[in-house]
């Protein structure tokens, strides 16, 4: 499992010219379910965002996370993430699990986060999804969690 997080201060997200998914200050969530991902792989996933410690406190220290500042997260699927671009000029994508199996997970990583007690809005999985956000410091950070990995 693939995550790139990045720290916002608004995103959004539109299928079809209608926002179906916003947050004010949060993060942004691309996912990308790798093939072999199991509810494992999510729940330490959504732990780890959920407590990651990237925003700044009272002192300007990178010390509180999305939960202790009471910020949202826009999670959005994005299986492009897993995509082998080590040979030729096009990109394949065989890591990325089946959708039905990245769906489920998907969907068990929205709930894992929602129980953590964080506010959270999301794309549509499989569509066709226009993303728009005004990045944060900016703060980017990518977290992988590979099905082998202990």
């Amino acid at each position: 499992m693939k995550a790139v997080i990045q720290r916002v201060q608004s995103a959004k997200v539109e299928v079809d010219n209608q926002t179906i998914g916003a947050i004010e200050a949060g993060l942004l969530v691309l996912l990308g379910v790798e093939n072999g991902d199991t509810p494992a792989e999510v729940q330490w996933l959504a732990e780890k965002i959920g407590h990651l410690r990237i925003f700044e406190d009272a002192a300007g220290k990178m010390n509180d996370s999305v939960k202790d500042t009471a910020g949202s997260i826009l999670i959005v699927s994005q299986f492009t993430l897993l995509a082998d671009c080590r040979r030729g000029r096009r990109p394949a994508f065989t890591d990325a699990a089946e959708p039905e199996l990245a769906n489920r997970l998907y969907i068990d990583f929205q709930e894992a986060l929602k129980s953590l007690g964080i506010s959270i809005e999301t794309g549509k999985f499989g569509a066709d999804m226009q993303v728009t956000l005004v990045n944060d410091g900016p703060v980017t950070i990518i977290l992988e969690k590979s099905p082998n990995e202990k």
